[in-house]
């Protein structure tokens, strides 16, 4: 424990010691700056430029005093560059001769040239400061052929990708890249960045997005997302542009990938593909929250939504959270996006996806479970086939009436078809605590399948009218969902049963079928008026209305021997109808200051839960009341530096499922039983974020804490019978806590041309499990600490590294000898060398250590990638790569999980290695005229 908090602080210690700060021959440049009559040019761009090669070295902006000073610069000659729209450009050759320049006030004269208002265009900086938006001229970045939009950024001052390709900017992650201002393929950043060529961005612009309802209402609720928006060159608009790759190699391996793109003032339209069978997904968190709705509910304005992801979702999307993909992957997919803004103040736009995966997993799995004074074992072999197959359309009408009302009209549908086959092979062994030796308990064989279809509809209408009052505002929306499934299964199991004899003392044998059919309709009504009542003060009420109905029919079969005839099991079976109910009502103040806002509320929830169990002809009838208040501050020291604090809570409800008192033996050894006494659970939540990027020297200092306090959590309660099987329940427990943070550190040291990123992630956690009646008190830390560095030179070469070190601790209050303590390792290295222009070598290395004492699960596991790739044709339009996966053939997936009252090791079998010979080819349209501007070399 000692060491685990030891690391920590060393490294917060680092994050803050002055040994941080650049100190030495270092000096300031300063002055004011203003039109021919005075007046400052707020907002303005200061240029620091290279001397001899114009590179950018840093920038700054000009305060609304019309001052400024860029600040830490290097004791050596350079140009300083002060721009501002509709203003000459102010250029002046710096030589520093003390400590600070001062170079008094400086008067920027009007453009000479102009046609229609719009300032013909010279010379052009790379990075132009407007309001809170920061602009970066693409042609200024160079980047090699045919690469991403990723590349791009990659090379912009105060950006950051990670290997994942999560985009950072000013040290905050981007949640939304647009294209020309709309949307692409819904929100998540990834496809936009990893599809579009950089050669048709003309400009990249970072910025703080308001919430919708802020920039209807024009009352700023406090609500941000760091968003980028991609402009297009003149020339690649109306023309199309994109990419297309194929790549085939030995053992039928193949991988295809494209994209088409079309955009104008009024239209845009965007085809993307993909298919192959080496594990490529494609698909992020983002998507997911884009197709099934959750995006469009995150900036609406309003209350917070709460997102929980279940190992029972019936999810056709297959996520990638990072990591390594687990098994063998195949899979397919495709969609159209579109976007049309018509005359009338009209704007309809939508998307179509398909998609079909097919995963096989070879699972091998350890796992300790801890009793009062004693523990046992189960080793567990498992194959696993899952087929998605799913059809996603979206559909959104915008219609502006006027400057005071706006309709819109959100539609999501899809249809998804799954299929599923699990073949298990199982012993759980009593262990002996003193001289280790192990009884086996039980065997067990399982084989089951299922498949099944579904449709999911939900519709949305949202009007928003303005009041002739500033600030006051009145939204309502309207809501309609649609869940209907489908699901057909069988179960074979054979399970031993033994007491201490070579032979088994029992044997019990199940051979089922069952068909479930779930129907599920939601109805909803919400508005909220807002009222000032006084300057930068407001007052919103809100009231809310949801009703969910679901009916699920679930029957259970018992066949005969050689699975002939069927027999019905109704203790298996579970028929239910219910109807959920919720009433909320509440009141928030909310204040907004030039430097702060805040807001404080108070809800009333209300809510009911009708159901019938047919098959027990018991009806289950239970409301709960519960006061929900909160509160918000936020405090902005400058544009790019500010904190952030916050309470809110919720209710979780339990579902019909939990409530029903209805075995389910899906699992003969593992058995679920519902439990219709359960209450919902109180979350209580405070969050304390703050950001600090300085943009002189492209620093950034990130970092937040969460604490999570739950009442009557529900938790799974376990008993665990002579011959280890489990039966498991939803029991209310008294509390939960969860407590992480994490800091980030990122800064550059020109004299090396290099960036570093340091960053601590802290986590704590107490729960309470009971196990055979007993209050298990289950407390776990961990620290996850990470180095990385990254160099670059220009064009020509690049090279990144990382390492980071995962320390995990973990207690059971049932029983303390199976304690856990552990530390993880992983190392990465990746390089890009580009050689005569044409030719593009790269090698990457993952390196991970895996440390579990006491298990046979510790391995050092070595990835190794290599590729070498040539442009040809006209303009280098084309691409020929050989790639090499996994040179040393020794990818595979370990995981560690010790929580509640077990810990459990896994091994699971993935793709090794493979080889792909690719070409690739840029669909360009037509090529404007070189756009001129200063040239920059990134230099770190």
């Amino acid at each position: 424990m000692k060491k685990l908090f030891t690391i920590t602080l060393l490294l917060l210690y680092y994050f803050f010691s002055p040994a941080m700060a650049q100190s030495g021959n270092k000096f300031s440049v300063k002055g004011s700056v203003t039109d021919l009559a005075g007046k400052p040019m707020e907002g303005g761009t200061v240029l620091a430029l290279d001397k001899k090669d114009s590179s950018l070295v840093t920038f700054g902006r000009v305060l609304s005093s019309g001052a400024f000073e860029l600040r830490n610069l290097d004791k050596q000659a350079f140009i300083l560059k002060i721009t501002y729209v509709g203003m000459q450009s102010f250029t002046k050759l710096i030589e520093p001769a003390s400590e600070v320049v001062d170079l008094g006030a400086i008067k920027l004269e009007p453009e000479l040239k102009e046609l229609n208002g719009v300032s013909v265009k010279g010379e052009r900086s790379p990075v132009t400061i407007k309001q809170d938006t920061i602009e970066y001229n693409a042609g200024s970045f160079k980047v090699q052929p045919n690469a991403a939009v990723e590349e791009l950024l990659k090379r912009l001052p105060g950006v950051e990708v990670d290997k994942d390709g999560t985009v950072r900017a000013q040290g905050q992650t981007v949640q939304r890249v647009t294209v020309e201002g709309k949307e692409f393929f819904g929100r998540d950043p990834k496809i936009a960045t990893k599809n579009l060529p950089a050669d048709a961005v003309d400009k990249v612009q970072v910025f703080d997005r308001k919430s919708d309802q802020a920039q209807f209402s024009g009352v700023d609720d406090g609500q941000r997302e760091k968003t980028i928006n991609l402009s297009l060159k003149e020339e690649k608009k109306n023309l199309a542009f994109g990419n297309i790759s194929a790549g085939g190699g030995p053992d039928e391996r193949l991988a295809l990938k494209g994209n088409l793109n079309r955009f104008s003032k009024t239209r845009q339209f965007s085809v993307l593909g993909m298919g192959n069978n080496v594990n490529q997904q494609g698909f992020s968190i983002n998507d997911y929250m884009s197709f099934t709705g959750m995006g469009q509910q995150m900036m609406a304005g309003g209350g917070g939504v709460r997102i929980q992801f279940n190992a029972s979702d019936d999810s056709e999307i297959p996520l990638n959270f990072g990591g390594r993909t687990n098994g063998f992957l195949n899979n397919w997919a495709g969609g159209v996006n579109f976007n049309n803004q018509f005359a009338n103040k009209t704007e309809i736009n939508g998307s179509y996806f398909y998609n079909k995966v097919n995963q096989d997993i070879e699972r091998e799995t350890s796992q300790r479970t801890s009793l009062q004074n004693s523990s046992f074992l189960t080793d567990q072999s498992a194959n696993q086939h899952t087929g998605n197959e799913s059809h996603r359309l979206n559909l959104t009408a915008d219609k502006k009436f006027n400057e005071a009302n706006v309709l819109k009209w959100t539609n999501r549908f899809d249809y998804r078809r799954n299929d599923s086959e699990i073949s298990s092979l199982s012993s759980s062994y009593r262990e002996d605590g003193i001289n280790g030796a192990r009884e086996l308990q039980n065997e067990g064989q399982r084989k089951s399948y299922s498949a099944g279809d579904g449709i999911r509809l939900n519709s949305e209408l949202l009007f928003r009218h303005k009041f002739s009052k500033k600030g006051r505002s009145m939204a309502t929306t309207l809501t309609y969902g649609l869940d209907q499934s489908d699901k057909a299964g069988g179960l074979q199991a054979i399970n031993k049963f033994y007491k201490g004899l070579s032979a088994p003392d029992r044997v019990d044998t199940l051979r089922q079928v069952n068909t479930q059919d779930n129907d599920k309709y939601t109805l909803g009504a919400k508005v909220s008026y807002t009222e000032p009542v006084g300057k930068g003060k407001y007052l919103e009420f809100n009231y809310a209305w949801q009703k969910v109905s679901n009916d699920m029919d679930r029957k259970v079969f018992d066949l005969g021997k050689g699975n002939e005839g069927q027999v019905f099991n109704p203790l298996l079976s579970n028929q239910f109808e219910n109807d959920f109910i919720y009433q909320r009502g509440g009141a928030n103040f909310r204040a907004t200051e030039k430097k702060w806002n805040g807001t404080i509320g108070l809800g009333f929830q209300h809510s009911a839960l009708n159901g019938h169990l047919i098959l027990q002809n018991t009806d289950i009838d239970r409301t709960f009341l519960n006061a929900l208040p909160s509160a918000r501050f936020q405090y902005n020291v400058s544009n790019s530096r500010s904190f952030e604090l916050s309470y809110e809570t919720d209710v979780r409800e339990p579902d019909m499922q939990q409530l029903s008192p209805v075995v389910d033996n899906s699992d003969p050894l593992n058995i679920y039983k519902g439990n219709p006494s359960l209450r919902p659970e109180f979350n209580n939540r405070v969050t304390l974020q703050f950001r600090d990027f300085n943009q002189l020297n492209f620093s950034s200092l990130f970092g937040f804490v969460n604490l999570t306090y739950t009442t009557n959590k529900i938790a799974q309660s376990q008993t665990i019978d002579e011959q280890l099987v489990r039966t498991y329940q939803p029991i209310n427990v008294s509390n939960d806590l969860n407590i992480n943070g994490s800091i980030s550190k990122g800064f550059r040291i020109k004299a090396i041309a290099t960036r570093f990123t340091l960053s601590t992630f802290l986590l704590y956690n107490r729960g309470l499990t009971p196990v055979n009646g007993l209050e298990n008190v289950t407390k776990r830390v961990e620290s996850r600490n990470t180095l990385r560095a990254e160099y670059r030179l220009g064009t020509t070469f690049d090279v990144s590294a990382s390492a980071r070190l995962t320390l995990n601790r973990t207690a059971y209050s049932v029983n303390s000898a199976l304690n856990q303590k552990y530390i993880n390792q992983n190392y990465t290295a990746e390089a890009n060398w580009q050689l005569a222009k044409v030719f593009n070598l790269n090698s990457s290395l993952d390196y991970a250590v895996y440390n579990f004492p006491g298990s046979d699960f510790s391995q050092k596991i070595p990835l190794w990638n290599a590729s070498v790739s040539r442009s040809f044709l006209k303009n280098n339009r084309g691409e020929l790569k050989l790639s090499a996966v996994d040179l040393l053939n020794r990818n595979v997936v370990i995981n560690r999980v010790a929580q509640a009252n077990f810990v459990q090791d896994e091994r699971i079998r993935s793709l090794g290695r493979y080889f792909l010979l690719t070409f690739t080819y840029s669909i360009r349209g037509m090529q404007g005229p070189a756009a001129g501007g200063v040239r920059i070399i990134q230099g770190g």
